[in-house]
């Protein structure tokens, strides 16, 4: 009885290649940001992207903007082949957040490699610490 339930006319119903869901549009891609003594490291998964396919810039206000854009592609299929789900096309994102005051703006480098964009952003050095010292009071300025 469960066998003819669950069997062949409501497995058509739930997974038929008519149903398919084609995922398309932009996303937010997962992305780690660390901070070291030296630098801020930003960590960007994109699988599926070439150099080509990612800008990475500066706009004004110190706001670092990563976007991604590839053509939404699926691989070839043979003739008689029928696609049941399509996820991994790609389709774009788009990342932008507001760097700290204390970077070097102009020695930002970008690498891409196995999927994973590293983006490294130098800070400055830190001023020296000012010493204590006593501030004299006066009832005149």
């Amino acid at each position: 009885m469960a066998d003819s339930f669950f069997g062949d006319p409501f497995r058509r119903f739930f997974w038929s290649p008519a149903i398919v869901q084609e995922w398309q549009g932009s996303f937010a891609a997962a992305m780690d940001w660390l901070e070291t003594p030296s630098s801020h490291v930003f960590k960007v998964n994109v699988p599926g992207y070439g150099r080509e396919d990612i800008k990475v810039q500066l706009e004004e206000g110190n706001v670092l903007s990563i976007k991604g854009e590839g053509p939404a592609t699926k691989e070839e299929k043979p003739k008689d082949a029928v696609w049941h789900v399509a996820e991994r096309g790609k389709g774009e994102f788009h990342r932008e957040f507001v760097l700290p005051e204390n970077v070097r703006t102009d020695q930002i480098k970008a690498h891409v490699e196995n999927g994973v964009l590293t983006i490294v952003v130098p800070k400055e050095p830190l001023a020296a610490k000012p010493k204590p010292r006593t501030i004299a009071v006066t009832s005149k300025l």
